[in-house]
Order: structure tokens, then C-alpha cells, then sequence
């Protein structure tokens, strides 16, 4: 009888076999991610207490909103890490980028300027979450063209997919990489997205998983969330995820 008062253990999540999470908005001021650089050490010893060994932060790029230059990401990582070894914190930070695929995206792959990539030729994109881009394609193909492989972020939040799932056929087909927002395992964005993140998992569509983290509060779900960490770990024992070799 005693045992049913007894305080139950509170399940502390542990990523660390996923080693590198690529998907976040850390440096600080730059998006709608960390506002400060005391808000970004919270984040990187959080994200620590998760089990990660790198960070690969990802700022928006998306011209309407965040005027964010290849020189303006980079500058604010290296004050992020600058402050990651004053603090003496053992995680490696580097900065890649998220980027909208807008009109700015388009010149920036006109006049050939440098991408910013998750791991050699792998750049992180997304797209609008309200209505289906009509020229998709053609913009992932001319990634393609100059040399890139496109990582679509967060596939299982674009809801338009859901009555017309051919169109992650046609994505995986063409060659595009899939990354899985873990906070979608347990709901956090409503019940469609983790139906459709366990209907890509179920397709073996996942090459990555990212937290996407905007701010502290996302940690602490990832920390208490058993759905989360045996659903990622069962999709590394599978050998999908890439995340390992980042």
C-alpha cells in the first residue's frame, strides 16, 4: 500500500546518442529565438542537460522578417561561442541557417552566394505553413543545380501535405532530406502535425530530428516527454537518423 504514495520518478530526457541537434535559434537578437546572450547560455545548458555534444544553430533567413547576411550569422555565433568557452561549457556551436524560400532565396542562388550548410553541401529550408509554394520544385532543383542538397525542415507542419501525401513522395524522390521536429512527437503543435510526423516515421521518410528551439520552454517538454526520447531512440536503433554523423 505504501507504494502508491510514493513520489513517482519524473522522466529526465537523454538525447545524447543523438549527439547534434541542427535545427535552432540560439544567437541572440537575431530572430525570434534567444532575445539575449544570458538567454542563449540558459539555452546551450539546457540543451547540454539533454545529452547534445554539438549545436548547429540555425537562424531564420527570411526577407520580410529577418534581414539576416550570411556575415551577420556568423558574427553573432562566434559571440555565442566566445561566451560558450569563457563559461567553460564542453558542447561544440557552430551556425548554419534555416532559409525561407522566398525571392531573396532565389538571388541568393542567382549570384551564387554562399549558403550556409548544416554539414558539407546539406542546407536547411522551409516554406510557407499556409499555403502550398507553387514553384517548389523548380527552386529545390536549382538548389540541386548548384550543388546542394536540400534538408525541408519540419515536413510534418505543413498541413496542406496531409490530403495530398504524394507530394512527400515526389520530395523524397527528387532527393531531399527529411528533418522531424521532435516537439511534434508529443503534440506541441496540435494533434494533425504528429499525425502526419508518425505517418513519415511509419514511411522511413526521417533522416533527421531537430528541436527547433525558440526558447526555454521547449527544453522542459523535451526533458519530461518519454513519448519523444523512445521515439527518437527507437529511429536510431533503425539507422535513419544522420544526426550521429554530423
Amino acid at each position: 500500500m505504501l507504494s502508491l504514495f510514493r513520489k513517482k520518478t519524473k522522466h529526465y530526457a537523454d538525447l545524447s546518442s543523438v549527439y547534434a541537434d541542427m535545427h535552432s535559434h540560439i544567437i541572440p537578437g537575431i530572430d525570434d529565438g534567444a532575445s539575449d546572450m544570458e538567454t542563449s547560455m540558459l539555452m546551450v545548458r539546457g540543451m547540454m542537460d539533454l545529452g547534445y555534444k554539438k549545436l548547429i544553430t540555425t537562424p531564420h533567413v527570411q526577407w520580410e522578417m529577418y534581414k539576416n547576411t550570411h556575415e551577420m550569422i556568423l558574427a553573432g555565433a562566434a559571440a555565442v561561442k566566445q561566451k560558450i568557452e569563457q563559461n567553460k561549457l564542453d558542447v561544440e556551436f557552430v551556425a548554419a541557417a534555416e532559409y525561407f524560400m522566398d525571392e531573396h532565396f532565389d538571388e541568393l542562388l542567382k549570384e551564387d552566394e554562399p549558403l550556409l550548410t548544416i554539414k558539407n553541401n546539406l542546407v536547411l529550408v522551409e516554406f510557407s505553413f499556409i499555403r502550398q509554394p507553387i514553384d517548389l520544385k523548380e527552386k529545390l532543383f536549382q538548389m540541386q543545380i548548384k550543388g546542394y542538397q536540400p534538408i525541408i525542415a519540419h515536413p510534418e507542419r505543413y498541413l496542406y501535405y496531409g490530403a495530398h501525401k504524394n507530394w512527400y513522395d515526389d520530395l523524397k524522390e527528387m532527393g531531399c532530406l527529411f528533418q522531424l521536429n521532435m516537439l511534434s512527437l508529443c503534440g506541441f503543435y496540435g494533434k494533425k502535425q504528429e499525425e502526419l510526423a508518425h505517418y513519415l516515421i511509419k514511411k522511413k521518410y526521417i533522416n533527421l530530428v531537430g528541436t527547433d528551439l525558440h526558447h526555454l520552454r521547449h527544453i522542459q517538454i523535451l526533458k519530461s516527454s518519454s513519448t519523444v526520447t523512445d521515439t527518437v531512440n527507437r529511429l536510431l536503433d533503425s539507422g535513419m537518423l544522420q544526426n550521429p554523423d554530423l
